[in-house]
């Protein structure tokens, strides 16, 4: 996690917006997903950061956590992410042990939602780079000069 995501957890809980134990756990989970190798940093896990932090405070402040109508478009497009959906179900496992705190279905899937773009920004930085087939003006690139001799 870089040092600009470790802020923003940080000002939440000074800030009194989340309860220490939350950043923590919330900490924890993100130090996680970057040793599995993800691109943990506040321009690809800000979201996902925020997000978790106030859902795990609503649910401790006992606020129910309704139901969206997106939910079965949500859960559609899951279906091709079945390893963020695992990983959500997992956090969600750790929140009520640890924290005491359950996620409801439709959190657990904004949650999934969240660690699949996190990890498609995570394959994106990790593939190489292609060379380009065009220069900037639209022309092919020239292969290697070949020079003859004159006699």
């Amino acid at each position: 996690m870089d040092a600009r995501l470790a802020l923003r957890i940080t000002l939440f809980r000074q800030s009194g917006q989340v309860r220490p134990e939350i950043a923590v756990f919330v900490g924890d989970e993100l130090n996680a997903l970057a040793a599995e190798g993800n691109t943990v940093t506040e321009d690809t896990a800000a979201m996902l950061t925020s997000h978790l932090m106030m859902a795990l405070d609503r649910l401790l402040d006992g606020t129910p956590v309704a139901g969206f109508r997106t939910d079965e478009q949500v859960a559609a497009e899951l279906a091709g992410h079945p390893g963020a959906v695992a990983r959500a179900r997992a956090v969600s496992v750790r929140a009520r042990r640890e924290l005491g705190a359950e996620l409801p279905e439709s959190e657990i899937n904004f949650l999934a939602l969240h660690l699949a773009v996190l990890g498609q920004h995570s394959a994106d930085r990790h593939r190489p780079a292609k060379a380009p087939s065009k220069d900037p003006e639209g022309h092919a690139p020239e292969g290697p000069t070949r020079t003859r001799d004159k006699d």
